[in-house]
């Protein structure tokens, strides 16, 4: 599995909510691809784009786009983050 947690900062709260993106810890050897099916596979819900990034302390984070607009909100919420 690609997917370790959501990466919850304030910065990644806003995105949330103004731009629906949920952003992902991901395995460092995970594809774009790769992460685009788990997220739908995991959560149901369909995903326009996925970006990824390094973070500064070499975590791998993927910025995750839906086509729903609450489609980020609801996972969170599923998960008992928000």
């Amino acid at each position: 599995m690609a997917l370790k947690h959501p990466y919850v900062t304030e910065k990644a709260m806003m995105m949330l909510e103004n731009e629906n993106k949920l952003q992902v810890l991901v395995e460092r050897s995970a594809s774009k691809d790769g992460i685009k099916r788990e997220v739908e596979k995991a959560f149901e819900q369909p995903v326009t784009s996925v970006r990824t990034m390094m973070t500064m302390k070499g975590q791998k984070k993927a910025v995750v786009s839906f086509e729903n607009d609450n489609a980020a909100e609801e996972i969170l919420s599923r998960l008992g983050v928000m």
